[in-house]
């Protein structure tokens, strides 16, 4: 596994902030396979039970807040990273709701205090921002949102997230302006906005999977809010392999890549309630209720080009949607009634199906 990626991981210092989150929490595993030193930076452990938790890894783990400064500056100082992927944000819409404030200072002012300290830093060669496709101005259009399209947002969650990739485009201009790279500075940036992302190992409140796993553990119904909403739904393996595939270019010095990316999913986007569906096929305690009523705004109809990913950068998606629902669901599956992570096992199959659709990133080796 150690030669994936042209092998650039290997032997690498990489900081992952919010490591022990959902995706943190898979990235971090995927890179500690890769033979990367691994220093995660976390606020604290989000949910109960946890995927990093199960995952028992050994990696250096450091609790500690985005907004704080002076931790994260010491952080740089003490273990010199040598590329850095900032995962580390307040992740849902409906929580912005109730908390605008908090969700804005982690999600821009925490960007802003992790790209200055980076920019304080000798080590560091790359940065990988991840943002979130809710980062698009949503028309509710039918077509997928492209690099270009401008930054907005509805709630306060999307908003954030549009605020972060400005404060990207600023210190890219600024500061890491791939002009003056190897001259002024020593630093590629880029940022990276995804598609509805699902897997194992995620107990996010008021995301779709972890609630209709979670209910269907306790034999319940799940309370569908908008079964209608259309997302671009991915493994979070898919997206992983997009930040990856980045960051390995990143670290080779080709300063063309310091931009903005989307990663999304091949398949059309499909409804809410279609997924449902589909996962109950797999696991039939699966049950469902629509409660469609009172709840804040989210966006209908939400989807990503990413021809930009697929030509430039030679990423592909690997799994289809079918697929990506049968891992995800057999995943809870052998959790609840078998005590069973499958995160290995998906991740080697993952990679296996890549070779054998020779995506770059798996066969260039």
């Amino acid at each position: 596994m150690k030669t994936l990626f042209g092998g650039i991981y290997n032997g690498k210092t990489v900081l992952v902030t919010g490591h022990t989150g959902f995706k943190g929490s898979w990235l971090s595993y995927w890179l500690q396979k890769l033979g990367a030193n691994v220093i995660g930076y976390s606020l604290n452990i989000p949910t109960n039970p946890s995927h990093i938790e199960l995952l028992d890894m050994n990696i250096i783990s450091i609790e500690g807040d985005i907004r704080d400064q002076h931790k994260l500056n010491s952080v740089f100082e003490s273990y010199k990273p040598d590329i850095v992927f900032h995962l580390a944000a307040q992740p849902l819409v409906r929580y912005s709701y109730i908390n605008p404030v908090e969700t804005y200072e982690v999600n821009v002012i925490g960007t802003l205090k992790v790209f200055e300290a980076c920019r304080q830093s000798e080590s560091v060669r790359a940065i990988v921002n991840i943002t979130s496709d809710k980062a698009y101005e949503n028309k509710e259009w039918v077509w997928g949102y492209r690099e270009i399209d401008p930054m907005g947002g509805y709630d306060p969650y999307s908003a954030s997230k549009g605020c972060a990739e400005l404060v990207t485009s600023s210190y890219r201009r600024s500061y890491f302006n791939i002009e003056k790279y190897d001259k002024d500075h020593h630093v590629l940036l880029a940022s990276c906005r995804a598609g509805n992302v699902i897997g194992g190992g995620d107990w996010g409140k008021d995301r779709l999977i972890p609630d209709i796993m979670i209910a269907a553990s306790s034999e319940k119904k799940v309370s569908l809010r908008n079964p209608d909403a259309i997302r671009p739904w991915q493994h979070v393996l898919e997206p992983l392999s997009g930040y990856l595939h980045l960051g390995w270019k990143l670290l080779e010095g080709e300063r063309r890549f310091a931009q903005g990316w989307n990663f999304g999913p091949s398949d059309d986007a499909v409804r809410v309630q279609e997924v449902v569906e589909s996962a109950r096929f797999y696991w039939s305690k699966i049950e469902y209720e629509i409660d469609g009523e009172g709840h804040p705004h989210e966006a209908k109809m939400l989807k990503l080009d990413c021809s930009k990913a697929h030509t430039q950068l030679r990423w592909r998606d690997v799994w289809d949607l079918q697929t990506t629902i049968e891992k995800v669901t057999k995943w809870y599956q052998a959790f609840y009634e078998n005590a069973y992570v499958n995160t290995y096992h998906d991740l080697c199959a993952y990679i296996e199906a890549a070779k054998m659709k020779k995506i770059f990133w798996a066969v260039n080796v």
